[in-house]
């Protein structure tokens, strides 16, 4: 799937994209402006989690929570607890960071959760070693 300003901003700022559609605004000015991302990570009722970005975390969570669209991950999951944020100035490095912790397993976001980077190296360290084993064994 490649990223365009559009889609990021629709997904980062969907309040912006009908006044952008009728008032004809550049997107990418107005991303320019607007310098605070945060890539987030909410525990659903389920205890699944799920990634994502935003530009304010807590209109996000309210979001999530109200179930805007019903055929959104966190629709029937609801209600979510958010777990985790980061903040970001250059909206490429939050979707680069978004897309790494969407990678991680459960554990390591949990140790990330508790700021265990030591864990999270030692997790690192044994997924390394399992892809080297299962591409040996191939």
């Amino acid at each position: 799937m490649e990223l365009s300003p559009e889609s990021v901003l629709r997904d980062c700022h969907p309040e912006l994209v009908e006044g952008l559609l009728n008032n004809r605004i550049s997107i990418i000015s107005v991303m320019a402006r607007d310098h605070n991302y945060f890539v987030y990570i909410v525990e659903c009722i389920d205890g699944l989690y799920y990634t994502g970005v935003t530009n304010n975390v807590d209109r996000r969570l309210q979001e999530h929570n109200e179930g805007i669209d019903s055929k959104a991950f966190t629709f029937k999951r609801r209600p979510v607890t958010l777990r985790y944020y980061q903040h970001f100035s250059d909206i490429n490095q939050a979707i680069e960071w978004e897309k790494q912790l969407k990678g991680w397993s459960r554990k390591k976001k949990e140790a990330l959760f508790k700021e265990d980077w030591d864990e999270i190296k030692r997790l690192a360290k044994n997924s390394l070693r399992q892809a080297q084993t299962d591409s040996e064994s191939i």
